[in-house]
């Protein structure tokens, strides 16, 4: 198991990676009874040396061979979830809607850290633009609630419920009023949006709707990055792009075009910003968890506090 303050770096993904690739300790450390007809397991060892690091987050998330993606999770308490994204992409499937697919059907635990394995897609022909994103918000907002044996289970949206993994995850590399002011913000907030009542009917979310986590190939536009799937208003899906175009420079054209696309503007909504204060408070403590390794992390952390503190909108915030 990975040591509480084990910093998760892209070395030590890569380590996983490797554990991950060995036979041995694949048949050791899986989550659930390894199948030799799986092919993530039984087509032998991916080449950890020689993969591509594509992003490093919650997840660092690796190109493997030909036609392999592999998320290596931070820490086993994500294994749950890595177990049910495998489940979103199967029902996603079912629903004929354009997602990236599973290449294995389970998660597995390997060091104290969760492993999946995922159908690479085809080189994309073209930026993904808040168009693409709109279209398949309209698709996933369409569907029913997951039924059957074989569905996953969605949980509702807890959007403030990683803040307390996050700021500890930050240990002693920040400042710990800050820690404790986050905290606050995200007791308030969550009382604020157990109460709201929504424009648009409940159902299932992405959780994460922007732009770079779609992916346009040769067949069109593809969802990706399932994990934070859920059941809940469908309003959470549409703060997010609000949210770009007030603190992340979204051009207010591109969310003009992002609107039109979906039909409705969430800014017209009484709730808008619960939603955006809870999603702000959020992303603030989410950046909190790279900066002891990191320290533009703790630059941005820090830009990210003061402007919550100062009651600031308008403070550009940037991706990270």
């Amino acid at each position: 198991m990975e040591q509480s303050g084990t910093a998760f770096t892209e070395e030590r993904a890569r380590a996983v990676l490797a554990a991950a690739a060995r036979p041995a300790a694949a048949a050791a450390t899986d989550s659930t009874t390894a199948s030799t007809a799986d092919p993530a397991v039984s087509s032998g060892a991916p080449d950890a040396a020689g993969a591509r690091l594509l992003a490093l987050g919650e997840n660092a998330v690796f190109a493997v061979g030909d036609g392999l993606v592999v998320k290596v999770g931070r820490s086993a308490e994500l294994l749950e979830r890595a177990e049910r994204e495998v489940r979103i992409a199967g029902w996603l499937a079912e629903h004929d809607v354009p997602a990236v697919r599973a290449a294995s059907p389970r998660a597995r635990l390997v060091d104290g850290h969760p492993v999946t394995y995922w159908v690479r897609l085809p080189e994309p022909v073209r930026p993904a633009g808040p168009a693409d994103l709109a279209g398949l918000l309209r698709l996933v907002h369409a569907l029913p609630e997951p039924s059957g044996p074989s569905a996953p289970v969605l949980p509702p949206r807890d959007l403030l419920g990683g803040v307390e993994r996050w700021l500890r995850l930050a240990g002693d590399a920040i400042d710990p009023a800050d820690a404790a002011y986050l905290r606050d913000r995200r007791d308030g907030f969550a009382a604020a949006a157990a109460a709201l009542t929504p424009r648009l009917p409940r159902g299932p979310v992405h959780g994460d709707a922007l732009p770079r986590n779609v992916q346009v190939g040769p067949d069109g536009p593809v969802l990706v990055d399932l994990e934070t799937f859920s059941t809940d208003l469908r309003e959470h899906d549409l703060v997010v792009m609000a949210l770009s175009r007030d603190r992340y420079g979204l051009d207010p054209a591109a969310y003009n075009t992002f609107t039109a696309a979906y039909g409705w503007d969430v800014r017209e909504w009484d709730g808008c910003a619960v939603l955006r204060g809870a999603r702000e408070t959020a992303s603030c403590a989410w950046v909190a968890q790279h900066a002891p390794a990191n320290p533009a992390a703790l630059a941005e952390f820090r830009r990210r506090v003061a402007s919550l503190r100062d009651g600031d909108p308008a403070v550009r915030w940037y991706p990270f």
